[in-house]
């Protein structure tokens, strides 16, 4: 019985790269009851996979795989003592993912993944890549990690291939959100989404976002003019804030709308906010999207155009627009929709440093209706025996004073709005 380190914990040490932390072992030689035997918890459901006695790492017994049928689950696996470690690494995804690390220190790389690294490519081992279609996926996520990689020609055309046979429609959505969601999260998102365009999986996979590429957009406001690549620019900025994922998810699919806009409206793409919150709503049930990231996503959607014009409004104006964003029972959730706003403004083509004073004029203006004490006001109006409504009304008046006195300081302070066209 041999035990060998496999996958991102060797390729992230010869990387000199931070990794995850994960530790996954293979085992070659032994059987699921000697591993029992050995105190190992089994853990695996569709193959033998076991939790270490002492470190809880995971160790998979060396195993070959055989396509049955289409998609993430159509597989059979062979795990026993006579299958080797380079059948098991033979099966994996790319070569860079594709060496071991035997217990005295040696590396055994059957497929060349340290030439790879060195030389900054993205390949797949063999043939097995093409039986699961989560690997086109993993590789864009790969990408966008990694963007001074090219990825090999030859990989390309194979993913390619998988999308016309069908794979790629197969993927089930928690598989594709999973990879999706992490892939937000790398170095380069926009890489991910390029990658898959090429490949022809975005329209597969998101048919909305994949519209949006050729659409046009005024230039005075969007010196990109394409808004595929303004998304790209404002997916540049949501990195550049270090946004959490549901501003990455709210960014990614704000300009879903623009798809739709009739042709005699174009390039100013009027009432596309309103248009593309339904694409939003199927996009994340297709993909059964978390809440938080759905609900931020729906909400930036649909007033991201009324925060940009935001710095001209009236205190009346900025108090519906806060209460349209649900801003006072959730002022966290509009910080952040405030940021998407802010990666929308700053994602076009020479604008990526333009200041962006509707974020600090709507905080303050929140900030200031929130600091008035509802409770102080109502208690003496409930002594009197006033309605529900009334009170509500007091309060609302009340805020609005408080508002108002915000902005107009916000704007003693300030000079003349930057309002981006949509």
């Amino acid at each position: 019985m041999q035990t060998y380190l496999v996958g991102g914990a060797v390729r992230d040490a010869l990387m000199q790269a931070a990794g995850d932390g994960d530790r996954d072992w293979v085992v070659v030689g032994a059987t699921p009851e000697k591993l029992l035997a050995l105190g190992y918890t089994p853990v695996g459901k569709d193959f033998p996979v076991f939790l270490h006695p002492i470190t809880h790492d995971e160790v998979a017994l060396a195993r070959t795989e055989r396509k049955t049928a289409r998609g993430y689950h159509g597989f059979q696996f062979h795990a026993a003592p006579d299958v080797t470690l380079e059948q098991d690494l033979a099966r994996r995804d790319l070569t860079i993912n594709a060496i071991a690390q035997a217990e005295d220190g040696s590396l055994i790389d059957p497929f060349g993944g340290q030439r790879d690294l060195q030389a900054g490519v993205l390949r797949h081992v063999g043939a097995a890549f093409e039986e699961d279609p989560v690997r086109i996926l993993r590789l864009a996520r790969f990408a966008a990690r990694w963007p001074h990689f090219r990825v090999a020609p030859e990989t390309l055309d194979l993913c390619r291939r998988m999308v016309e046979a069908g794979e790629v429609d197969a993927l089930v959505a928690e598989r594709v959100w999973q990879e999706f969601s992490r892939g937000l999260m790398e170095a380069a998102p926009g890489r991910m989404l390029t990658l898959l365009r090429e490949v022809g999986a975005l329209a597969r996979l998101a048919p909305e976002l994949d519209r949006l590429w050729g659409v046009p957009q005024p230039a005075e406001h969007h010196p990109e003019i394409d808004t595929g690549a303004h998304l790209l620019l404002v997916l540049e900025q949501t990195v550049r804030q270090q946004a959490p994922l549901p501003v990455r998810f709210a960014a990614l699919t704000h300009d879903l709308g623009k798809s739709l806009t009739p042709k005699d409206k174009l390039p100013r793409h009027i009432g596309h906010d309103a248009a593309g919150v339904r694409l939003v709503k199927r996009l994340s049930e297709r993909w059964r999207v978390p809440s938080d990231c759905r609900e931020l996503a729906e909400a930036v959607c649909a007033e991201h155009v009324h925060v940009h014009q935001s710095g001209s409004f009236g205190a009346e104006a900025v108090l519906r627009l806060l209460q349209r964003c649900d801003a006072l029972r959730r002022p966290a959730r509009f910080a952040h929709l405030l940021q998407a706003c802010e990666a929308d403004a700053r994602g076009r083509a020479g604008l990526q440093d333009r200041p962006y004073p509707q974020a600090r004029r709507l905080a303050s203006a929140l900030a200031a209706a929130l600091a008035v004490d509802s409770a102080t006001l109502s208690g003496p109006l409930l002594a009197a025996g006033a309605t529900g409504e009334a009170i509500g009304r007091v309060i609302q008046q009340a805020r609005l004073r408080a508002v108002a006195d915000a902005i107009q300081v916000k704007d003693d302070s300030a000079g003349a709005p930057y309002a981006p066209a949509p």
